[in-house]
């Protein structure tokens, strides 16, 4: 049980800190004396640094073996979470974000596949809930969290709370799991893979985090990026394939089952993070909620999530995966376009409520699939297949939260230049102000003010309209998996 809390909670962290960070970047920037354009480097320098580890971790793993890498990886994190905190200029403190970056890649793929390795048959489908709420969960307390450590301490402390974690985890790891050895594999490393890997990941990542900044393709810069990056990752994808020891194992997408999977969980997981993303944005913006109010609200499809997992856990080995997927998605999609009618006079309820019903169907989505994508490969593959698997998700839902911010805004300009040619179009909102000598400046203030309101939920409504349909096509797509004839099975990787 330790083993399992201690796996579970390096998974938390690690993704946790995608998101923890996000509202602490007004409060670093100000303190560090640099824009809020620059501050913005602390996100993406950690985004790029894990990106270009995750789908390392196979390798890795193959070369020094699973246990070890991973304690290497959590104390790593743990002392540049140390770094960060002390950090006194804004270079030291994206240097520490790469790294701390190269340490949480490792720790999403490995937990899980520790999980798995380490526990008896009967009890891994509980072990893999347990692990994927913490995937689920932790992007949804991270800004709330972080908003709380920057308004009653400093921002310091959204970097700082890693480090006991960290550490006490890296320590308990070693105790408990290094008994639990692998095959070492001592294969040369592939240097033109892993130098392709770096680039094409790097400019992705950047263009997806500027790109709204910079209005996307009409800034050189980002054409410039999109094109390094399509250029190296397709030189990329025909080296790997062919390298007789690739720096990243692509052949795990013979397995119809287990790409099949990974389109299923980065379409659904992308639509998951879109919500997840703009409904926050929404409420503490235009619907006049704090932080920790709009913190509260979004909190409820975690509390939902995690009182269901336990029973998904129990009948994941028992029944099709396909059929539980295809539930857990559809109810996720269908509570999505629920969304698409909302009114601006909707109260707390009416948005927490929503959301806890879409917490219901999560872990009929997640547990189900993590299990079909690694039952579906090879046992000497699960590390590899586990990495692609973590960066494959991440990867959407980085480009799920940048499409989503940008189509948003997009939209409210849009429904904003439509709802002023069509309002008070006989003058008799305008009029009724005027009889109660309203000056026209304040009047202006008014029709504009209303205007926004509506606008900003039309635009709201549409976008999870999309969403919606994303999240029904991913529930569609699981049925082009075969039917599956194992789930993981524990107790293997030669321990």
């Amino acid at each position: 049980m330790i083993a399992a809390f201690m796996l579970c909670a390096a998974n938390f962290v690690a993704v946790l800190n995608m998101t923890i960070a996000n509202v602490a970047v007004p409060n670093i920037a100000g303190n560090l004396g640099s824009t809020m354009s620059q501050g913005t480097w602390v996100i993406t320098s950690y985004a790029v640094g894990e990106a270009i580890t995750v789908p390392l971790t196979g390798w890795f793993a193959a070369r020094f073996g699973a246990v070890r890498v991973f304690v290497i990886a959590m104390i790593m994190f743990g002392v540049m979470s140390a770094l960060c905190g002390m950090s006194n200029s804004l270079g030291m403190l994206v240097v520490a974000r790469v790294f701390q970056g190269f340490a949480g890649g490792p720790l999403m793929p490995l937990s899980q596949t520790l999980l798995i390795k380490i526990f008896p048959k009967e009890k891994v489908g509980a072990a893999i809930g347990m692990w994927s709420m913490t995937t689920l969960v932790a992007p949804v307390v991270g800004p709330i969290l972080g908003g709380y450590l920057c308004d009653e301490y400093s921002w310091n402390y959204v970097f700082l709370l890693n480090v006991p974690i960290g550490l006490i985890c890296g320590f308990f790891a070693w105790k408990l799991l290094k008994h639990y050895t692998d095959v070492i594999s001592k294969n040369p490393i592939d240097r033109i893979g892993l130098v392709l890997l770096i680039v094409w990941v790097a400019a992705f990542q950047i263009m997806l985090d500027e790109g709204k900044d910079l209005d996307w393709f009409a800034s050189n810069k980002i054409i410039a990026l999109a094109t390094i990056s399509l250029i190296s990752f397709c030189i990329f994808i025909i080296w790997e394939w062919y390298e007789e020891h690739p720096i990243v194992d692509l052949k795990v997408f013979r397995h119809r089952g287990f790409w099949v999977s990974i389109l299923t969980i980065s379409l659904a997981f992308a639509a998951f993070f879109g919500v997840n993303v703009l409904t926050p944005l929404w409420l503490q913006n235009f619907m006049g909620y704090t932080a920790t109010d709009a913190g509260i609200a979004t909190c409820w499809i975690g509390v939902s999530a995690l009182l269901i997992a336990p029973i998904v856990a129990n009948v994941a080995e028992k029944m099709d995966a396909r059929k539980l997927i295809f539930f857990g998605i559809i109810v996720m999609g269908l509570v999505t376009l629920w969304r698409s009618i909302t009114t601006t006079e909707i109260d707390f309820w009416s948005i927490a409520l929503p959301l806890a019903m879409m917490g219901v169907g999560m872990p009929f989505f997640f547990i189900p699939t993590t299990g079909l994508a690694l039952g579906s490969v090879e046992e000497r593959e699960m590390d590899s297949a586990a990495g692609l698997m973590n960066f494959l998700r991440t990867l959407s839902g980085a480009f799920a939260t940048s499409l989503v911010n940008s189509s948003w805004s997009d939209l409210i300009t849009i429904k904003h230049a439509q709802l002023v040619d069509i309002s008070d179009s006989d003058n008799s909102f305008r009029m009724m102000f005027e009889q109660q000598n309203t000056p026209v400046d304040v009047t202006n203030q008014m029709i504009d003010s209303l205007i926004t309101s509506q606008a900003v939920m039309l635009a709201t409504n549409e976008v999870m309209l999309y969403l919606g349909v994303a999240f029904i096509c991913a529930a569609f797509a699981i049925w082009l998996a075969p039917k599956p004839t194992r789930f993981v099975e524990a107790g293997k990787g030669g321990h």
